[in-house]
């Protein structure tokens, strides 16, 4: 159905299954009271603030995270401001860090291996996210606040407890120290169940161990990682968690590498925008819908007039529109390793920036399609836009002091650098940031 697919139309509703599931989306009016705007809005700036051409709702495809939870509790801004546990943002205390995977010494160079993906065939390995092009995207993200590499006394793996005689206890231990400054702490390893990678180390070990780093003018630090996570024995893989109490971030960029796509079933033709391709949205509910039910309303793909009343005279493009359009422009080229790594990159900088929200004390959205929806898979986090929603921006801009023309001009910025422009994850992402400013 992929390679098939013309994406004709958008849908811009949730798809049949958030009924089977359950899911019951906040009403407008609910949705216009969760951003608490500071005073009341014109009609215009209404739509335009719950406009489903630029916000439509989550997808809920089967087993996406709302179809498995739909109760889950929204957070409104008032909500979010009045929370007691919430870290607000101060002037000694403001700046975003983000570190580096860890070094790996002599004497642990075998974890060098478990950072490489096992048969995945004769694909060239593409280049692995570079720390900057994290930084900068985050940068633009939480624009307002100070965001920067810690590179100063960098981390590194080493031995935990000296090897037995095994050799294979010495390749597999089931600990290995990470130093940090004069400090070591051990952090827990695992064979990998799924046999993707050769081993795993654990989550929860590696953001305690990030407590102990915050600089004292840090708000929020974000550790990556090269290597698989996983959380709990029933865990397969984890790509990131946050302690939001304690403002730390973990975030592998292992399950994102895109020679892993065939193997987690990722449908990279129907990653965002193309998600909401009506078709494929369709196709994909069908086996799971016990009964047909009436197709919802879909817009075709080429140029047309909005089917919402608008108060302008001419209406302006429609940011959804204009993303799909460009990713439906770019799903015809073949895949190079420039845009393969674009692509790797866009996907950590999504979750980066998701799961420092967390840090920020934001939830979790139901309210619309947003990088801080959870996520029930590897193959919703493809699906997922990288753009917050007007709920959680009027959280964001709160806690950066920043505007919202000024953070889009940054992430616009960002997205037209000249390796990344014409690229299937950031192009759309700039298409639909200019629409939305227009």
């Amino acid at each position: 159905m992929s390679s098939a697919c013309a994406h004709l139309s958008i849908c811009y509703t949730s798809s049949p299954h958030a009924r089977t599931a359950g899911f019951k989306r906040p009403d407008k009016g609910e949705r216009l009271a969760a951003a608490e705007p500071t005073e009341a809005l014109l009609p215009e700036e209404e739509y335009k603030f719950d406009n489903p051409e630029t916000f439509p709702p989550p997808l809920i495809l089967p087993g996406d995270d709302l179809a498995e939870d739909p109760e889950y509790p929204s957070q409104s801004y008032r909500e979010w401001f009045r929370d007691e546990e919430r870290n607000p943002v101060t002037g000694n205390r403001r700046t975003v860090y983000v570190v580096p995977a860890p070094l790996i010494g002599d004497k642990v160079s075998f974890m060098k291996s478990w950072s490489m993906p096992r048969d995945v065939g004769e694909t060239p390995r593409v280049h692995t996210p570079k720390l900057l092009d994290i930084r900068d995207y985050l940068a633009a993200f939480y624009r307002g606040l100070p965001v920067k590499a810690l590179t100063e006394s960098p981390l590194e793996f080493m031995l935990w407890e000296e090897p037995k005689k095994s050799k294979k206890s010495q390749r597999d231990p089931q600990y290995v120290g990470l130093r940090i400054a004069d400090e070591c702490v051990g952090i827990r390893t695992r064979a990998c169940p799924d046999g993707v990678y050769s081993r795993q180390l654990n989550l929860d070990d590696l953001l305690d161990a990030t407590i102990s780093m915050l600089p004292k003018d840090a708000y929020a630090l974000l550790l990556l990682t090269d290597h698989d996570l996983y959380e709990d024995d029933e865990d397969t893989f984890v790509c990131g968690r946050a302690y939001g109490g304690s403002r730390v971030a973990v975030v592998s960029n292992a399950r994102y590498n895109p020679d892993l796509d065939a193997l987690h079933s990722v449908d990279r033709l129907h990653a965002w925008p193309l998600s909401h391709c009506a078709e494929y949205m369709s196709t994909y509910c069908s086996t799971s819908e016990p009964k047909k039910k009436r197709q919802k309303k879909s817009h075709s793909a080429k140029p047309h007039a909005s089917q919402e009343p608008s108060a302008q005279n001419e209406p302006s493009p429609a940011p959804l529109d204009m993303a799909f359009s460009v990713a439906r422009s770019l799903a015809s080229l073949d895949w190079t390793q420039e845009s393969l790594a674009a692509l790797w990159l866009g996907r950590v900088c999504r979750t980066a920036s998701h799961e420092l929200g967390h840090c920020f004390g934001i939830d979790h959205c139901v309210y619309y399609a947003c990088c801080m929806q959870g996520t029930g898979s590897i193959q919703e986090d493809a699906r997922q836009p990288p753009y917050i929603c007007p709920v959680d921006q009027a959280k964001l801009l709160r806690a950066t002091g920043t505007t919202e023309a000024r953070r889009d001009r940054a992430l616009l910025s960002f997205c037209e650098r000249s390796e990344l422009r014409e690229t299937q994850f950031f192009a759309p992402f700039a298409a639909w940031l200019r629409a939305k400013s227009y």
